[in-house]
């Protein structure tokens, strides 16, 4: 297998390491010795890396016409299109069918280069809203840790570039090599969860009190009551159908959604700081039952409450 894996000016040393890491172990564990990578860049010589480390004997672009697998492992801020030469050498790339996996950032240069194709896609949590709106015919997941359709892959944000390339040696060589090179590495073969249990989802808050908003401090303070849509129109003194409208208006969501997130959000919350079980947590986010709270915490964030607390509770460090 032959893995051609892009370099450019300003990309992060972890971006580069984490697929030379993985594919790397084959070798020196002697499980896959004729995979070979190679690093280029749309020059041959070399770049500097955003640490301030030069990164020589890079390979030119004619590497593309090489690898079985091309890999961007990231793309340069302020994330401007790729150029029309290199659109085309990935293009051409994906049509002789070499795999294109765009890890990272690296997915807006393989949406960019239109072999998505208006499928499913992921990147970094913070920068899906601008991937959606340069790749307006893809759905953005954030649901997943990374997204294998075969010909086109692309990954979540930063250290999601290892279960994506651990995924890549799944494919090609089986789950037992795949854990063997995980096991080395001292990283799970596999991560529950996608990276939505990582957003932060701060409450938007207006720049000057509303109607809308004063009832939504109110409702912060009352998630373990019900909150149905009638009873925040009456606290709001609207009709029912005049508060769904202005609500949606100013928030962009419905009322439930809303509730939902906030209740999800403070569940969180409660598992990272408290020792609290979960039917507690459940009672106290208003989600009436740990069935209830369960379902929708894993429809989520992909993984169950207690799987979150054990990655993300406080250990008072």
């Amino acid at each position: 297998m032959r893995i051609g894996i892009y370099a450019f000016d300003g990309i992060t040393m972890f971006h580069l390491a984490a697929p030379l890491m993985v594919f790397g172990e084959l070798g020196r564990l002697g499980l896959a010795t004729d995979w070979e990578t190679r690093l280029w860049s749309d020059h041959s010589g070399s770049v500097r890396t955003a640490e301030g480390f030069p990164v020589g004997e890079l390979a030119d672009s004619s590497t593309i016409e090489w690898a079985d697998i091309v890999i961007i492992p990231s793309w340069p801020l302020p994330l401007a299109p790729p150029t029309d030469t290199f659109r085309r050498e990935v293009v051409r790339a994906h049509e002789r069918g070499a795999l294109i996996a765009g890890l990272c950032l690296g997915a807006f240069a393989v949406a960019d280069a239109g072999v998505l194709q208006g499928r499913s896609a992921v990147t970094h949590w913070e920068m899906m809203p601008i991937l959606a709106e340069r790749s307006p015919g893809s759905q953005i997941d954030a649901s997943v840790l990374y997204i294998d359709h075969g010909d086109v892959m692309t990954s979540a944000g930063t250290a999601s570039s290892i279960d994506a390339c651990l995924h890549l040696v799944r494919r090609y060589l089986g789950s037992a090599v795949a854990t063997r090179v995980a096991r080395s590495l001292v990283v799970a073969p596999h991560r529950d969860g996608g990276q939505a249990q990582y957003i932060e989802r701060p409450l938007s808050r207006p720049a000057e009190e509303t109607a809308i908003s004063v009832v939504q401090e109110w409702a912060l303070g009352r998630l373990g009551e019900t909150l149905s849509v009638d009873r925040l129109a009456e606290q709001a003194r609207m009709s029912r159908r005049s508060f769904v409208r202005q609500f949606h208006r100013a928030t962009g969501t419905t009322p439930a959604r809303w509730v939902l997130e906030q209740r999800l959000n403070e569940a969180r919350v409660l598992l990272e700081t408290t020792d609290w079980g979960v039917d507690e947590i459940a009672t106290a986010c208003g989600f009436g039952s740990g069935v209830t709270f369960r379902q929708n915490f894993v429809s989520a964030y992909a993984t169950t409450p207690t799987t979150y607390r054990r990655q993300f509770a406080n250990s008072g460090v």
